[in-house]
């Protein structure tokens, strides 16, 4: 049986054309294929890579632990709040111009942070680079989509994209510790600078362009709700855990025009004529679910990859390169395991995929509470392994079920909003992990300092230490003897540990609720067939 949408023969499912009205030609369907995911890979170069590099950047810097999220989230927060409007602007001028508009500012992004010489200017580059990749993921999503009008195709193509994602994940750390171990900090912004710039040229002469096969308009309102709405969350979570508080006055209003954006937001999308994402969308169960459960999903993920960089990093005093190696399991098993799940989604439900690889993800974080301060790299890579096992097996599947779900005339759309919700449970994980990071360590060091033989005076002087300045100090402690400083640092892994075992908690937890989730509305069938509630709403699109 078929895992494409019936809706994809039906005269309102028409495939999109290209830029010239003219249906793709096979012959450059390698070559698209090949440059997307060459684009999303690029794109992903950094997410992982510069979260390893934080407690380099740190000292370089002197950042705070809400300056280190902000560096991540600067990179986010524009990427889950232009994916849908990037969607549309593709869909009318062209996926192509959009591709490569997505790698010039990628390039810009990583030359300015190339460049920076304080934390402020790192995040105006991570933004930047945030933006291109904005514009990099619905368009790959919508080019493969175009040139693969066939399902199995088209489920190796987006495995590929897939494992592509992945092998940005896992190289960045990678070649971002070789060129600490021989220069700055700044310089871990080049490869993607260069890569990028080579891949633009090559996709200004070899990509296949396609746009809608209807007219669309760039829903302003929309998009600026969705911008007020989803910053908002972001800076209320990462300030309400900092030093602002729950409490202040600043958050309370970052959250209370989050809600009111939101609200907002839903009622202008379904009022317009041409919106930006039509949430009657939601009435399809298939799509529903795998929205929320991408969402969850990429939660979970990236806050634990930031917490376990910090924890390697400060716990076990690692450099970026270890840092990297120790995770590679984590997204490396997407690239190695992706041929095998790219057929295995034309043998079996790409839902019961998705139910497996989440079930393995939730134990495999759950795992990560049999960590201790002294944990071995060998035991540390065998739970992370089972981890990315788990990821490995639900990325391509969650990918297709969303995209199958609806008729391929929206499959842009529907990249769109799988890339917009990965991107907006990217942008909570790091801001969420990072407040129970902050909070948990804070709370358990007074005991752990009084457990480990300091004096009085010493244990004031670290716990003042860490609490003033920040949770990263911890790592860096000096006291009066080296007796001192052992019992100190020993106490703080300790603390730091007890952290890292409630972020993962809430991690496998979370997941193993996505999988829930799953199960209920997405379910385990052979078809993700374009339900009819989603399938009227295409038609009257």
């Amino acid at each position: 049986m078929s895992t494409s949408s019936p809706a994809a023969s039906t005269p309102a499912a028409s495939p999109s054309r290209t830029a010239g009205g003219a249906e793709p030609d096979p012959a450059n369907r390698a070559a698209t294929i090949a440059l997307a995911c060459l684009g999303v890979f690029v794109s992903y170069l950094p997410v992982v890579g510069v979260s390893t590099a934080l407690p380099v950047i740190q000292q370089a810097l002197n950042a705070s632990t809400v300056g280190l999220q902000w560096i991540t989230d600067a990179f986010i927060l524009p990427t889950a709040a232009l994916l849908l409007s990037f969607g549309v602007l593709g869909d009318l001028h062209g996926r192509k111009k959009i591709y490569l508009s997505g790698l010039t500012l990628t390039v810009l992004g990583c030359l300015v942070a190339l460049t920076a010489h304080g934390v402020a200017q790192v995040c105006v580059g991570q933004a930047l680079t945030g933006v291109g990749t904005a514009a990099l993921l619905p368009s790959t999503i919508g080019l493969i989509s175009h040139v693969c009008p066939d399902h199995r195709v088209r489920a190796r193509a987006i495995a590929a994209w897939t494992a592509s994602l992945g092998l940005g994940l896992t190289l960045g750390p990678l070649f971002n510790g070789q060129i600490l171990n021989h220069v700055g900090w700044r310089w871990i912004f080049l490869p993607t600078l260069v890569l990028g710039a080579l891949i633009a040229v090559a996709g200004a002469f070899l990509l296949t362009d396609s746009r809608a096969d209807r007219m669309r308009h760039l829903d302003v309102p929309g998009q600026l709700l969705a911008v007020i709405g989803i910053t908002g969350v972001v800076f209320g979570v990462i300030e309400g855990g900092g030093t602002a508080g729950w409490g202040s006055t600043e958050v309370i209003v970052a959250f209370i025009l989050a809600a009111v954006a939101l609200v907002g937001f839903v009622a202008v999308e379904l009022r317009s004529a041409s919106p930006m994402f039509d949430v009657r969308l939601f009435r399809s169960r298939a799509f529903s679910g795998a929205a929320v459960v991408m969402g969850v999903t990429l939660f979970a993920q990236v806050g634990l990859v930031f917490t376990l960089s910090e924890y390697f990093g400060l716990v076990h005093h690692a450099s970026t390169w270890d840092i990297g190696v120790r995770l590679i399991a984590l997204n490396g098993f997407t690239v190695v395991l992706s041929p095998v799940v790219g057929r295995l989604m034309n043998r079996v439900a790409p839902s019961l995929l998705l139910l497996a690889g989440l079930v393995v993800a939730g134990i495999g974080a759950l795992l990560v509470n049999v960590f201790k301060a002294d944990t071995g790299t060998g035991e540390a890579a065998l739970v992370i392994g089972v981890l990315g096992i788990g990821i490995a097996l639900a990325m391509a599947p969650i990918t297709a079920v969303t995209v199958d779900a609806l008729p391929r005339r929206l499959a842009g759309t529907a990249g769109s909003a799988n890339s917009a919700l990965r991107q907006i449970g990217s942008a909570l994980g790091p801001a969420v992990f990072g407040v129970i990071l902050t909070n948990r360590t804070l709370a358990t060091l007074p005991g752990h300092l009084a457990a480990s033989g300091l004096s009085q005076a010493d244990q004031g002087q670290v716990d003042g230490m860490v609490s003033n300045v920040g949770i990263q100090a911890g790592a860096f402690l000096h006291l009066s003897t080296d007796q001192s400083t052992g019992q100190a640092l020993a106490a703080y892994g300790d603390s730091f540990t007890d952290a890292l075992h409630t972020c993962a908690l809430v991690g496998g937890v979370s997941i193993l609720i996505a999988a829930v989730i799953s199960l209920v509305l997405i379910g385990v069938r052979r078809t993700v067939a374009a339900e009819p509630a989603a399938e009227a709403v295409a038609v009257s699109a």
